[in-house]
């Protein structure tokens, strides 16, 4: 079973995508898929055995899917219930039944570094209606979870995430994926009130981004991939619009380089999922990442309207605080986005002065985060013709980003030292140049 590939609830529940379901226009649901839920055509063809040409041709209307044994296949392999497309109730779908008589619903696992969904969670929410739910088998001694515990477990959560400040994902990856699998396995072992369930995997899906996140960091994408889908899946399960959409936005990331295209569609997927509740710094996370999306994807209009709304939503309230995962976008954190559109979009004249500005008070103690910034600046440099001056700014990222745990600020560094190579006559490049070979 292709899990990967799973239509997510908030998708099945659109009103276009069960009209495509009812009418059996496969090649509708294949693209709805694709646009809402960032599952690819690739994807998608592996699942349901289909080669992805076709999966492309039939979300562009051409053809139809009419046989009684591929549909039974699609529904199975995208997770679709039976009666959206006419069937009987399919065997998967029992477990849904017998996890609300009681039994635990199961969470996304981490086995090893392997991610397992487990398809009775993706429709977990209807589990949690039950007055109680059971983590484990009656008798087992199990212990009770009051429902402060939720609320102690995403302060203790806050707390950690304050690493990620100033060391890299290689340093904390083991430990926001330690605190993701000790949640897991209270939801799985405990007892608990229908609140205090909600709750508690609402912290599953905070906790299972920031992992995802410090492995990003860390170069492990595999990992990075499968611990944000997995808090898709939790933030679905819990209601919680916010993190479902912050999940697409971290999905968007991973597809920026391989296929920005797509990156854009996830970002705009994100914001789309996230609805009105996207005000404030949470909202502004999710309208700058979608700006960088199309900043990378050549977009420059779509972009530069992005960072507006990002801005606009950031000085809106909603009457609520702001989650502790989104309080670190600031009025600065907006200025380096824009600074990094602009770079992206070879339109130094715009970036250069709101990276120097914001890079000439930025904290050394935030190494990775400055050597990150300084390399987009070192960029913009290059593109104006200041040969000499991205190479100082190299020669910068070059010493903050030593030590640091962080694939991300030699990796975006390459591309400017590879150019830089172009002007290895100047003695300060050719300093820097050797520089790089040799860290």
């Amino acid at each position: 079973m292709h899990l990967t590939a799973a239509i997510p609830a908030h998708v099945l529940d659109r009103p276009d995508m069960r009209d495509a379901l009812a009418r059996h226009d496969f090649g509708q649901v294949f693209a709805i898929s694709r646009k809402w839920a960032g599952i690819s055509y690739s994807k998608t063809g592996a699942a349901c055995g289909i080669k992805p040409e076709r999966v492309g041709t039939l979300a562009r209307g051409l053809g139809a899917i009419t046989s009684f044994e591929k549909i039974v296949q699609i529904a199975d392999a995208l997770l679709i219930p039976g009666h959206m497309v006419g069937l009987a109730p399919r065997a998967w779908e029992n477990v849904l039944q017998s996890t609300a008589n009681g039994e635990a619903p199961a969470i996304p696992m981490l086995d090893g570094d392997e991610c397992v969904f487990r398809r009775d969670f993706i429709k977990s929410g209807a589990v949690l209606g039950a007055s109680v739910v059971v983590g484990g088998p009656a008798g087992s001694g199990i212990r009770r979870i009051g429902s402060d515990v939720p609320a102690r477990l995403r302060q203790r959560t806050a707390r950690l995430r304050r690493l990620d400040n100033v060391l890299g994902g290689g340093d904390t990856f083991r430990i926001y994926l330690a605190e993701y699998r000790a949640t897991k396995k209270k939801i799985n072992e405990g007892t608990y009130s229908e609140a205090t369930g909600r709750s508690l995997i609402s912290v599953l899906a905070e906790q299972a981004q920031q992992a995802g996140w410090a492995a990003f960091d860390a170069g492990e994408q595999d990992k990075a991939v499968r611990l944000y889908q997995a808090s898709q899946v939790a933030a679905e399960a819990a209601g919680e619009s916010l993190l479902v959409g912050n999940a697409l936005a971290f999905l968007a990331y991973e597809q920026i380089q391989s296929d920005p295209r797509e990156a854009v569609r996830l970002a705009t997927a994100s914001c789309e999922a996230a609805g009105a509740a996207a005000v404030g710094s949470a909202g502004a996370l999710l309208h700058e990442r979608r700006a960088w999306t199309h900043a990378v994807a050549g977009n420059a209009c779509e972009a530069e309207r992005a960072l507006d709304t990002a801005r606009s939503v950031h000085a809106s309230e909603s009457g609520e605080p702001d989650p502790d995962w989104s309080t670190w976008v600031d009025e600065t954190e907006l200025q380096i986005m824009a600074g990094r559109c602009w770079t992206e979009l070879r339109r130094p004249l715009r970036a250069v002065p709101i990276l120097e500005s914001v890079l000439e008070t930025f904290d050394d103690a935030y190494a990775r985060d400055k050597a990150l910034y300084t390399s987009w600046l070192a960029d913009s440099y290059l593109s104006a013709g200041e040969v000499e001056e991205s190479a100082a700014a190299a020669n910068r990222v070059l010493d903050l980003s030593a030590g640091v745990a962080s694939v991300r600020p030699r990796r975006q560094l390459a591309r400017v030292i590879q150019n830089l190579a172009e002007h290895s006559e100047i003695g300060a490049v050719s300093q820097v140049l050797d520089k790089a070979r040799a860290s």
